[in-house]
């Protein structure tokens, strides 16, 4: 029996993970973090619970990456401190995923298993070959894997891209062969299974970035995904042809830019690239930089430049802000306020919203009936993408003629189960997400969350008191300190009839305790949470100090 189980990436946009279990082997697909929600506070990563494969893991054998975007890698690292098993991956993405491992400290002593389209690997009961896809970064892959149970097509994150900028290609042809000699089940991305039409090619794109070049007067300043090797290579063959140097600015996109440039996915042709030191002497007119930012994030490069603090670019009016990504949601705020600060400085910035500078890499509609009407698979399961999206792609395999009953929806940890030729879902495993704080990995749990969100949301109050550890009589304080909840100087009789408060508590206390103070603090932080709800109908958290000396 072959057993499919979605470790993260259904139900969720980003945590792709997939593990396939037969003969007692377990070969993993992806391991990707997401990044956290506003209801996170101070967790810097997401990423998936590992819990199954920990349960299992003499089963666990390899590790298949199908391309280099954090939501299908960022998870790797934490995954190989726990797990000593070979990882498959095209050139890119693994010279992507050494500078992650340095990051993490992760000697380079894993074995990497380097693949091409076309490549064919077996791996105990598992036969795999690799087929091209056409993605929002280079070398990215579909996976069709074998088992003496059937053949199941796993499409990893693809478009259908008919020019496109990097000539990769999705393999259409291969794909209409692989449905012709039939396909057990398709396992498709559905991230957007909602929009109708087909995908904006990457050269109408490459038209639209074309006419803001020949009309900026001033420095061009393009904001990007650091992994958007084909969009980047766009940016720099325009700069060419315009006249224009390139500076590539922010880490993650020196990085990239010069991994793809090492390895070939980055052609720039020789004198155009320049670097900090020769920035005094380029003329506004003949400057393009690279950078990051597109999504608002706090520390990046364009966030400094639209708050003044970045030592080398200081925008100015002239200036041609380019944002060439998508809004991703939740991210709308952060962008709308560097938007806001840039256009204050004089520049003019132009996005996704008001002109078509940016096309996704994920299949719209059509592409994804295409998809489905070349596979022709006997099952179909929609992967990647928030349940709404899941359902959106059901709906559209069941338009194609696919009978319900051979549509399969599951979410993460459901076991979906091949056998004989049939499908089903046969149970379920714990699945969930581990947050990543600072170092900690899963040692931030609901109540660490909860308190988080009270502080942000009411601040804190510390009670400090000193006691004589014989008498119980109040040699200092009480003392209150509150952040976050009243400023101290404004808040009248507030935190004096506080201190009344706690003192009653000290009176009705025996004195001095038989086991110790916590009775007095639990009676305290009773007393003044009842305290302030009732005046002010806030919940601050209250932290009493008892010092006994």
């Amino acid at each position: 029996m072959l057993k499919a189980i979605p470790l993260g990436g259904l139900g969720e946009i980003g945590l792709n993970m997939m593990a396939f279990e037969y003969n007692d082997r377990i070969l993993v697909v992806d391991a990707g973090l997401m990044f956290p929600d506003n209801y996170l506070p101070g967790v810097d990563i997401v990423i998936p619970d590992f819990n199954y494969l920990r349960e299992n893991k003499e089963k666990v054998g390899w590790l298949i990456l199908t391309h280099g975007h954090e939501d299908h890698i960022g998870a790797v690292p934490f995954l190989l401190k726990e797990f000593n098993i070979p990882v498959y991956a095209t050139r890119f993405t693994i010279a992507l995923l050494k500078e992650k491992l340095k990051e993490h400290n992760i000697p380079l002593g894993v074995e990497f298993r380097e693949i091409a389209a076309g490549d064919i690997s077996n791996l105990g009961p598992f036969q795999l070959e690799y087929i091209s896809v056409n993605h929002s970064i280079v070398d990215g892959l579909a996976l069709l894997l074998k088992t003496d149970e059937g053949v199941i097509v796993h499409t990893g994150d693809f478009r259908v891209d008919l020019t496109p900028v990097d000539h990769q290609y999705t393999d259409l042809a291969k794909f209409a062969e692989i449905g012709r000699k039939g396909v057990l089940a398709l396992f498709s991305d559905s991230t957007n299974a909602e929009r109708d039409g087909f995908t904006m090619s990457e050269n109408e794109v490459k038209k639209k970035l074309e006419g803001i070049f020949a009309s900026a007067r001033g420095r061009i300043i393009v904001a990007l995904f650091a992994s958007h090797i084909p969009r980047i290579q766009q940016v720099v063959d325009l700069a060419s042809q315009f006249g224009r140097s390139v500076f590539f600015n922010g880490k993650s996109v020196v990085t990239n830019a010069g991994i793809a440039k090492e390895l070939g996915f980055l052609k720039i042709r020789e004198g155009i690239q320049i670097f900090e030191r020769d920035l005094e002497s380029i003329h506004d007119r003949e400057l393009v930089v690279i950078t990051t930012g597109s999504q608002g994030e706090p520390m990046s490069a364009l966030a400094r430049m639209a708050q003044g603090q970045h030592k080398a670019i200081k925008i100015r009016k002239g200036d041609t802000i380019i944002l060439s990504s998508r809004f991703i949601p939740g991210n709308e705020k952060a962008i709308t306020m560097v938007i806001n600060s840039l256009y204050r400085l004089g520049a003019e910035v132009i996005y996704e919203k008001v002109s078509e500078i940016h096309t996704s890499g994920h299949a719209r509609q059509e592409e994804l009936k295409l998809m489905l009407s070349l596979v022709r698979p006997k099952y179909f399961t929609p992967i990647h993408g928030e349940y709404r999206h899941l359902v959106k792609h059901a709906r559209i395999a069941e338009e194609m003629g696919l009978a319900p009953e051979r549509i399969l929806l599951i979410e993460d940890g459901t076991v979906l189960c091949f056998h004989e030729g049939s499908a089903e879902i046969c149970g379920r495993v714990n699945t969930g997400r581990s947050l990543v704080d600072g170092k900690g990995v899963g040692d931030v749990g609901e109540m660490v969350l909860r308190d988080r969100r009270r502080l942000s949301a009411n601040g804190v109050v510390i009670v400090l008191l000193v006691l004589d550890e014989r008498t119980g009589e109040s040699i200092y304080g009480p003392d209150i300190i509150s952040r976050g909840f009243v400023y101290e100087a404004l808040s009248g009789h507030l935190l004096e009839d506080a201190k009344c408060l706690v003192l009653e508590a000290l009176d009705d206390f025996e004195r001095p305790p038989r086991v110790g103070w916590n009775d007095l603090e639990a009676v305290i932080q009773k007393r003044l949470k009842r305290f302030f709800f009732d005046v002010m109908e806030k919940s601050p958290i209250i932290m009493p100090m008892i010092i006994p000396v």
